[in-house]
């Protein structure tokens, strides 16, 4: 059983940034790989970054395609997403999740991950 906590959202004006952390209580974490997801009020859950095992290898939507950067601390036992100029259509929950997978692969659709965070706030004004 891994168990994330996701901790850094808020509320922030468009323009600025944030940066999201998601600790995981598995000792294994250099086994995990993870990923960010957001949903939104009345839209589906959908992906924004996801990464590899050992964070050589990132993936990112293209709604956040030069604006977010996922990246990872195993030694931590720590993922993060680093969001700057922020849009108010990135308002929503943001979700951490966790996986175990193979090496050098990193998964981008929900139900390929097993372990999931609470969620935090992230609202972007206009």
């Amino acid at each position: 059983q891994v168990q994330l906590a996701e901790s850094g959202g808020g509320l922030v004006q468009a323009g600025g940034s944030l940066r999201l952390s998601c600790a995981a209580s598995d000792r294994t974490f250099s086994s995990i790989a993870m990923g960010w997801f957001r949903q939104a009020p009345g839209k589906e859950r959908e992906v924004v970054a996801a990464i590899s095992r050992s964070g050589g290898r990132t993936y990112y939507a293209d709604s956040v395609k030069g604006r977010f950067t996922i990246s990872r601390d195993n030694a931590k036992n720590t993922v993060y997403l680093q969001m700057n100029s922020l849009k108010p259509e990135d308002t929503a929950v943001y979700y951490c999740a966790a996986t175990y997978g193979s090496a050098g692969y990193y998964y981008t659709r929900a139900e390929q991950y097993r372990y999931w965070g609470q969620g935090t706030q992230v609202t972007v004004s206009s």
